[in-house]
């Protein structure tokens, strides 16, 4: 097997995924370029680090940890990167099933020296079969997928998505860890753009680094029903505003926002005017999705001004953690 390496890890915390945490294991092990190997990390529950390490006591390359920081993603991955043993690693979301060649388009990727991330596409699995009439694709981030105004293709880009994405380990010695205070921590808010920070804070120590997503590196994430409903699209764009907030704080509006900014100003008029287009026409879901558009955007706007306001105050903390530091999880 030529090419670097690959660890993949897979942050996990409850045991209502349990089926889904092994349909993702399952999907690494049957790559048509083989992981390296395969890292649970449990976020702080017992139970089921016990019972996954029961699991796959058997399963030489796959690896149950404790997660060794605070609980949430950011250390989670961190506890990951430190116990892995890979030139690269890959970040797979716990409620995801990665494509048979996902892995081989990421090493594919590598074989420039000067790349030190890329990221794939996420595709929704809507729990009700498809998609919200209402739902437009250029929010699929709330769902944690890829989203309409992405450029297709492999292309350059500022950050990667995390639940879809890999690095190089030397990237982690130049920029440090995942940031801890930033990401998701369990079932509270849902924030995000941890890995944001992370890509921004990377491309600031390397200046000659490029970050890379190609869309032929695809996983396919299941969205549960709650997450189809409008009350959670409107609290997790209010999150993601919170988010923005603080990644501005950490590296400056003008990166935190760069790419916020075509977005916002392109893709979503872009999508308000085919929103009303359809309803003009008496197509389903065209007024729900031109209207959604704009409610996300305010949401997010309000949720800016909240973190903004909270970080001037110093009321917003988070830690960036390098690796070094011993953010290793206990193997069972």
């Amino acid at each position: 097997m030529s090419g670097p390496g690959i660890s993949v890890v897979i942050c996990v915390y409850t045991e209502d995924r349990w089926e889904d945490i092994l349909a993702a294991v399952s999907s690494v092990r049957a790559q048509s370029r083989p992981a390296l190997e395969t890292l649970l990390v449990v976020d702080h529950n017992r139970a089921l680090l016990e019972r996954l390490a029961g699991e796959y006591k058997e399963a030489g390359n796959v690896r149950v940890l404790a997660n060794a920081g605070p609980r949430g993603l950011s250390a989670g991955r961190n506890t990951g990167i430190a116990a892995s043993r890979g030139e690269v690693i890959a970040f797979l979301d716990d409620d995801a099933v990665a494509e048979r060649d996902w892995l081989r388009h990421f090493a594919e990727g590598y074989a420039d020296p000067r790349v030190m991330a890329v990221g794939g596409r996420t595709v929704p699995v809507w729990a009700s079969g498809r998609r919200p009439a209402w739902f437009p694709e250029e929010f699929d981030w709330v769902v944690g997928c890829t989203y309409r105004g992405l450029p297709p293709g492999r292309v350059r880009v500022r950050n990667v998505l995390g639940g879809n994405a890999s690095f190089r380990r030397t990237a982690f010695d130049a920029a440090g860890g995942f940031a801890t205070g930033i990401g998701r921590d369990g079932d509270r808010r849902p924030l995000g753009c941890e890995e944001t920070e992370l890509c921004i804070r990377l491309s600031r120590a390397r200046p000659e680094a490029v970050l890379l997503i190609d869309d032929r590196a695809v996983i396919h994430h299941r969205v549960p029903a709650p997450r189809e409903h409008f009350r959670y699209f409107r609290t997790r764009t209010y999150a993601e505003g919170l988010s923005k907030a603080l990644v501005a704080r950490s590296v400056g509006a003008d990166k935190g926002l760069e790419s916020e900014r075509r977005y916002t100003t392109r893709v979503l008029p872009a999508g308000v005017a085919r929103g009303v287009r359809d309803a003009l026409l008496a197509r389903p879901g065209g007024a729900g999705r031109a209207g959604a558009i704009v409610a996300g955007v305010l949401a997010a706007a309000g949720g800016y001004a909240v973190g903004s306001l909270r970080a001037r105050r110093g009321g917003a903390r988070f830690r960036i953690v390098r690796i070094e530091d011993g953010e290793e999880g206990r193997a069972v």
